[in-house]
């Protein structure tokens, strides 16, 4: 049965060049667009199902996206060449400059996904991965799928389960399925994604990323980062981050003679009282008190 998708959409500032060509199909809607955009140009894009873009040509020099209005300028990031945006999650995006694109739209219902999905993965393990967004540049073998795609939307010559396979094919060549089953199909960042948050971390001086730039580290949209990083640490990203400038902390009281009111101002904290309270809380003592105690061992 043909699938009719729904999607909330605003642009200004894109026209498209030729008229979309779009096929329906069992559980997804195809489109093709030739469009440009001018400098400054806007879109916002909301969807209740998963949605998939695969660009034709480089944009990244072009467009900006963000998963919040206030982002963009502050907190965007350059659009990939692939992209998958889980149900229900917005996308707002900017041109910096004019730009010529081409690209395929691909709407699908959740449930086609997930009857794609469960039979290899389980039911729980594909929720996990349909919420979880992607993002890439490199798109090697997506891009000749899409292609043949694309040719079929806009010239069908072939029975529609052809078109549907390609579609099946683009899907999970896009989404982040695990070779195996483990943390990162049950909605937890992977040893590697919290490595390079580590690593980012450490060369910061004062120990501090918001949360748009840890998002940004391992490459997912700031509200689905905060949701596995819980999941993952038990804690929320800033908490963990003052446990780790709490640590800093303590080996530079033990291994340091800087005082207190020093450390504080390299920890970028706004004061030493400020340092004070949070390491009372998490160390149990004051700064001062905890040196004494490490001196005396």
């Amino acid at each position: 049965m043909t699938y009719l998708h729904s999607m909330t959409c605003y642009t200004e500032g894109i026209r498209p060049l030729v008229p979309a060509k779009w096929r329906g199909l069992d559980g997804s809607m195809s489109v093709y667009w030739d469009a440009e955009g001018q400098s400054g140009a806007r879109g916002y894009y909301l969807s209740p199902d998963p949605r998939f873009v695969i660009f034709f040509n480089d944009v990244s020099l072009h467009i900006r996206m963000a998963n919040r209005e206030e982002g963009l300028g502050r907190h965007d990031r350059p659009m990939t060449r692939a992209v998958y945006v889980p149900a229900g999650v917005p996308l707002w995006t900017r041109f910096n400059t004019p730009h010529r694109f081409s690209h395929l739209d691909l709407h699908l219902h959740q449930d086609r996904l997930l009857r794609l999905l469960s039979p290899s993965v389980g039911g729980s393990a594909a929720r996990s991965i349909l919420r979880r967004p992607v993002e890439i540049q490199e798109v090697g073998p997506i891009e000749s799928l899409a292609v043949l795609l694309a040719d079929e939307v806009a010239t069908p010559s072939k029975h529609a389960v052809y078109a549907e396979s390609l579609v099946g094919s683009i899907a999970t060549a896009l989404l982040d399925i695990p070779h195996e089953t483990g943390d990162a199909a049950n909605g937890r960042l992977t040893q590697a994604q919290m490595n390079k948050l580590i690593s980012r971390l450490d060369a910061r001086r004062d120990g501090r990323l918001s949360v748009a730039e840890m998002a940004e580290t391992v490459g997912l949209s700031e509200s689905w980062f905060a949701n596995v990083f819980k999941q993952t640490t038990g804690k929320t990203p800033l908490q963990w981050q003052l446990s780790r400038r709490i640590e800093l902390a303590q080996k530079m009281l033990s291994e340091t003679d800087l005082t207190v009111a020093d450390i504080a101002a390299q920890l970028g904290f706004s004061d030493q009282a400020h340092l004070t309270k949070a390491f009372r809380q998490t160390a149990g003592a004051t700064p001062a008190a905890w040196r004494r105690m490490q001196q005396s061992c």
